[in-house]
């Protein structure tokens, strides 16, 4: 698969390790969400281009690793947690981590009772564990529009993090740009992370909703040090592409944040070849030189 272009936001020419006979990239570890290549595997099992193929062509670009967002009764693409564990890897990709989760109601949001919830999670964990997930992460949460509520998420989140513990996983919060805003000249991302537990919720931040929810990732990780073990490298389309995002300082501050995993996701493409955006991506990182070749402590 060819792969070549102008990066538009670091101003390189970019050619995929997989397809350049003139240039070898370095290997990096680097993941990608699988909601990236949706329209091509699809949310809930096979579509249009069969899985595997599509698996196996990102490990040929030069992905390392997978961060799902399909699982459904017990299922991740439709698939067992086994037979996804063996089809991912069959690609030569790792599994690394999912998104998931149930919100909770009304009800249970009045009462404080998570047993409904929890269920669900008991099972859900189960799933991952066998699919040999590390870390499970819940991508958002429902609306919340009062500080005692918040609070509940987060007893809540503590809660899901101490059964994830308990199955030797690790479990965290994926933000996009609304939990920057205030409740009660309370900004909600920092009232989560300093009413959850450390050592049960870490933060998988997406930095370009911080940085659309008018946020400097950065200054979070000098914030909250060790908190973001997770991050989801994105721009508005193709990595570096719109200018936004300045790369090279989070990156540069990875450490600090805590950082064990980087992981694409994109969410709309300049083209219409999804393969090539995500192609881009990993080029961009992987001949960045404020990347390193792993995060892994």
């Amino acid at each position: 698969m060819a792969i070549c272009m102008l990066l538009v936001g670091g101003g390189m020419s970019s050619c995929g390790a997989a397809s350049s006979a003139t240039e070898q990239l370095p290997r990096k570890e680097i993941g990608i969400q699988l909601y990236s290549v949706r329209d091509l595997i699809g949310v809930f099992g096979r579509n249009q281009q069969d899985y595997n193929d599509v698996l196996k062509k990102l490990a040929e670009m030069g992905y390392t690793s997978i961060e799902a967002a399909s699982y459904s009764d017990g299922k991740l693409y439709g698939q067992t947690p086994a037979q996804f564990r063996k089809d991912v890897e069959a690609a030569g990709l790792e599994v690394l981590s999912s998104h998931c989760t149930t919100n909770l109601s009304d009800e249970e949001l009045a009462s404080g009772d998570f047993s409904r919830a929890l269920a669900w999670w008991d099972a859900c964990i189960a799933a991952h564990k066998e699919a040999g997930m590390k870390y499970i992460v819940a991508p958002s949460m429902r609306n919340i529009d009062n500080l005692k509520d918040l609070q509940t998420y987060c007893r809540y989140f503590n809660e899901v993090g101490a059964r994830c513990n308990a199955a030797g996983l690790k479990f965290g919060y994926h933000n996009h740009s609304g939990e920057f805003r205030k409740i009660d000249d309370q900004v909600v991302y920092d009232y989560m992370i300093e009413n959850t537990d450390a050592d049960k919720v870490f933060f998988e931040m997406d930095v370009y909703w911080a940085v659309m929810g008018q946020a400097s990732p950065v200054d979070y990780f000098n914030k909250y040090p060790g908190r973001f073990r997770l991050l989801h490298i994105k721009d508005r389309r193709e990595i570096g592409q719109s200018g936004m995002v300045g790369y090279d300082a989070i990156f540069n501050n990875a450490d600090k944040a805590g950082v064990e995993n980087i992981i694409v996701e994109i969410e709309a493409s300049s083209y219409n070849d999804m393969l090539r955006s995500v192609g881009e991506c990993v080029d961009y990182l992987r001949r960045a030189p404020f990347v390193k070749e792993s995060y892994k402590h």
